[in-house]
């Protein structure tokens, strides 16, 4: 090869090589799963933008997201999952226990940073300290509230001397919910009755059986299956005297029964019963009290970790993070409507009161 023709071609090539390590600088992209719809969930985005935010990350300028929303059909979750797996997303966002669940069957290779989940208890990863596998993320603390939310339930409450506690059989967590829920009972000499609703038809049938348990106040496990399964809640409202037994609601964690939050603030509030529930959104819209992470904060430290996953960090070696702010919430509103006198005790310890 003559030297002329040679310079020619090492000139090309050293005219391409930006071009093509551009190419390769392409913005990292992130899959954005969440069981629910955007609306009621928007909070949580906008903390979440937030958290990248301060990471450095603006959404269209250096980072791309795909979003995926389930709309409350859990079994659109593992399409979802494995579409953002064939994009070749460079970090999966799980928004909840059962988003991640879809995400981490759907891979073993794509990091997933959850937000707001009990990881441990849902068989998301081995340990709080080591999570090991491609998961890592915000925990929820939601079970190991439980015995707080009945402890402030039961000051409010002061005369219920039974408690009904309605679980989904179907969360990975209801076992460790009714243990926890167990040994408040007894610390507070309170009897527990459990409940089990895991589809539709069984929630009719749990909320008659309070009729005969003449319960003296009821925890119900949240869920976001109940948030997209409004319909049955809202026939239930209209029937408060299913609840003639009973004087206290305790809303307990979970993923069901959060997709119908509204049904369940309309249902315990027609028939003028004290309630409690896992994240102050309950409080927001109508319900008496809530107590809980501040979900919002989660989603926020989430991007934290999804910085350092884009910087090279091994999600395996990244430690469960746990919640730093936590969510009194009391609806006083919502009491006097209810013609319910709250203790200046639980007035002096909530973070906000709505009046």
């Amino acid at each position: 090869m003559k030297r002329r023709e040679f310079m020619l071609i090492l000139g090309g090539a050293m005219t391409a090589a930006p071009s093509l390590r551009a190419q390769q600088k392409a913005m990292p992209v992130l899959g954005y799963l969440h069981y629910a719809s955007p609306g009621p969930n928007a909070p949580n985005v906008a903390a979440f933008h937030q958290g990248l935010s301060e990471t450095g990350y603006v959404e269209g300028q250096n980072l791309a997201i795909e979003y995926r929303w389930a709309e409350g059909r859990y079994d659109r979750l593992t399409a979802l999952a494995t579409d953002l797996v064939g994009r070749k997303v460079d970090v999966i966002v799980a928004a909840g226990p059962p988003a991640a669940r879809a995400a981490k069957s759907a891979t073993s290779t794509i990091p997933i940073v959850f937000a707001s989940a009990d990881p441990v208890g849902e068989g998301l990863v081995a340990s709080l300290a080591r999570p090991g596998g491609n998961l890592t993320g915000i925990s929820a603390l939601s079970t190991e509230l439980t015995p707080k939310r009945l402890e402030l339930l039961s000051e409010l409450a002061s005369q219920a001397r039974m408690i009904a506690l309605l679980v989904n059989p179907n969360n990975p967590t209801a076992e460790s919910i009714i243990g926890d829920a167990q040994g408040a009972a007894r610390a507070k000499m309170v009897q527990l009755h459990i409940l089990k609703a895991g589809a539709e038809s069984e929630i009719d049938t749990a909320f008659a059986t309070l009729v005969q348990l003449q319960a003296g106040a009821l925890i119900v496990g949240a869920d976001p299956f109940f948030f997209s399964r409004r319909g049955q809640l809202v026939e239930l409202a209209a029937r408060p005297a299913a609840f003639s037994g009973a004087s206290a609601v305790l809303v307990a964690p979970g993923a069901m029964f959060w997709n119908h939050r509204r049904e369940i603030i309309a249902l315990v509030n027609a028939a003028r019963l004290p309630v409690i529930y896992p994240e102050r959104e309950y409080a927001d819209d109508g319900g008496l009290m809530a107590y809980g992470a501040n979900v919002p904060d989660n989603f926020r430290r989430a991007a934290g970790y999804v910085d350092r996953i884009l910087k090279g960090a091994n999600p395996a070696e990244l430690p469960i993070q746990q919640p730093t702010r936590f969510d009194f919430v009391v609806n006083l509103k919502t009491a006097k409507e209810l013609d319910l006198r709250i203790p200046p005790t639980i007035l002096a310890r909530a973070d906000e009161v709505i009046e």
